[in-house]
Order: C-alpha cells, then structure tokens, then sequence
C-alpha cells in the first residue's frame, strides 16, 4: 500500500496538506514523483470559493489539480519501456490517485499513479514550464477545435492578458497567424507583449472584430463584446463562467453574431503544443511568477486568485 501527500479542499476555502492512500497500482500504471503543480485560476479558482457550477463528480472533500510534472519512478508490467522508460519527465493532466476523496482533478500531491496513456512525456530542460502545457492546450483547442473544423477564424481581439491569454496570443503567432489585439483592465497585466499590442479597452474604437476571444472569464462583458463584432463575427467563450451567461438579442440579431463554446482540450491539442514548444515557436517563458512550497498552500491559493501580480503559481512538491 503506497500513500503520498496531497492537498486537499475540505471545503470551500478550507484546504490541509493530507497523507492519503492512493489507489491499487496495474499493469498498465505509472507511478510518478511530483516536481511541480500549478494552479489554475479558472476551474480551480471555483473550487476553492466553491462558486463552480454543477460538475460530473463534484463534491468536498476534493483534490484539485491538473497541472502536473514528473518522472516516472515504476512503470506495470504492461508498459512499453523504449517508449517511456524509468526515469522519463512527463506532464499529467489529473488523475485519479487518491482514495477517500473526490479527485477533481486530483494532480496537486507529492506521487500520483496513472495509465501510461495519460501522461506525455516532455523534456527535462522545461523543468516547471511543462505545468503550463494544459493551458497551452486549451488555448490551442479555441483555435483549432483539435482540427475539427477549419478554416477557424483567427483571435482579432483577445480579452484577458493573463497567462491564458499570452499563452493564446503566442500561439496566434506561432501558427503564423495575424497578431492580435489584447485588451486588459488591469495596468500591472498589460506589460510583456512580444508581438502584439496590449491596451486598455476604454482606449479602443474599433466596433468591426471578426473574431473575439474572452479568456476572462466574466460573463457580465458579453453585450459588450457583441457590440464590437463586424457583421456574421463571432464572440469565443474561452474562459470558464460561474453564472448563466446571457445577451441582449436585437444587438446580436443586427450583426448576425455568432458564439460559440471552447470546450476542454483533447490529448491531441496537448501534443500538438507540446511539438510547438520543442520546436521553438511557442515560448512558456516569464509565464510562472511565483512558487512556493505544500506548507504555504493557502498562500499560495490565495496569492494566484488574489495578486494581479501573479500570472502563475506553482507548487514545488520537492522543496
């Protein structure tokens, strides 16, 4: 029987740094040391203020996580060894290690056990960086739908310049895409743009947008964004909303707007940023402001919901 420390929310705004069981290891399990864990400030943020909206499997107490790097420290029987052998650096998007709690998303602990298949192994130099690739991946999954429908009309305005929105228009250049506009409301947010132009939205007259992303995740800005759209654009709900979204209908119907939900990334769009990052058109540099350790956690929680100043924080399970 294995355990590993994890962190666990109790309830909402209640959380401890737990030992827990985890689960039977199989054939065709990893086992995983924990390097670093990131936190997201979209899902994790609304499991936290327990504002998240009814979930598959939702419930307290819950281990939250699914920003996760590694390496593999045992490997079942079933895995193919040349092709992820002991000692490999992977990314976990989650897992489902822990018994006696929800785990959702169940990757901030110390060791995880997981399917092979889960995991994508990246190399050892992105050290703490690999947390980003599931946000890179979402970012990805706005603009290709996994490749699903194409042509996509490419972000002419992104809204939200925090990490998923750098990461979203990095991405937009990286595929050799027209650059974007950002726009962000708060001025400590509106510096390290390479690339592309970040400005406050009261600053902006422009009302004939192809294309809007929000990456902001506040519904109240929806009429808004439609009011910007040229006629037939489109307004993409990148971001992750705790309330019942809704517009006015006639500024809509005058423009024909279109909308459309950006669910969650596949393992396709993982590996296709992962390829991205290898090769050098996507950076994930100056994206990881802060990192502390398990014994700070509520810090660290707080700080990545609280401090505009905080892009991302991770969690250095080794320290």
């Amino acid at each position: 029987m294995t355990h590993a420390s994890a962190i666990v929310f109790e309830a909402p705004q209640t959380l401890s740094v737990q030992t827990l069981e985890l689960k039977a290891f199989e054939a065709g399990d990893l086992e995983v040391e924990v390097s670093f864990s990131g936190i997201s400030t979209g899902t994790e943020r609304l499991l936290w203020d327990g504002t998240m909206p009814p979930f598959p499997g939702l419930g307290y107490p819950l281990v939250p996580g699914y920003e996760t790097v590694g390496t593999v420290v045992r490997a079942g029987a079933a895995v193919d060894g040349t092709v992820m052998p002991i000692g490999s650096h992977v990314f976990i998007p989650g897992s489902y290690s822990f018994q006696g709690v929800r785990n959702i998303f169940g990757g901030a602990g110390s060791r995880l056990i997981v399917p092979h298949d889960r995991v994508v192994r990246v190399a050892p130099e992105l050290g703490p960086k690999a947390v980003l690739l599931a946000l890179a991946a979402t970012c990805f999954h706005t603009v290709s739908l996994g490749g699903t429908r194409q042509p996509m009309t490419a972000p002419e305005l992104i809204v939200g310049h925090g990490a998923m929105g750098r990461l979203l228009a990095r991405i937009v250049l990286a595929l050799g895409l027209p650059a974007p506009t950002v726009w962000e409301t708060q001025p400590v947010r509106r510096e390290g743009a390479t690339g592309y132009s970040v400005i406050d939205p009261t600053e902006d007259t422009r009302k004939n947008y192809n294309a809007i992303y929000d990456v902001s995740g506040d519904g109240s800005i929806l009429n808004g964004l439609i009011s910007r759209l040229a006629p037939a654009g489109e307004v993409v709900l990148a971001g992750f909303y705790k309330h019942d979204l809704s517009f006015a209908f006639a500024p809509a119907f005058m423009r024909e707007a279109q909308i459309r939900v950006a669910a969650q990334w596949k393992k396709h769009d993982l590996q296709a940023v992962t390829a991205l990052v290898e090769s050098g058109a996507l950076s994930l540099d100056g994206l990881i402001t802060h990192t502390l350790n398990p014994g700070q956690a509520r810090e660290a929680y707080e700080t990545a919901f609280g401090d505009p100043h905080c892009l991302k924080m991770t969690m250095n399970w080794l320290a």
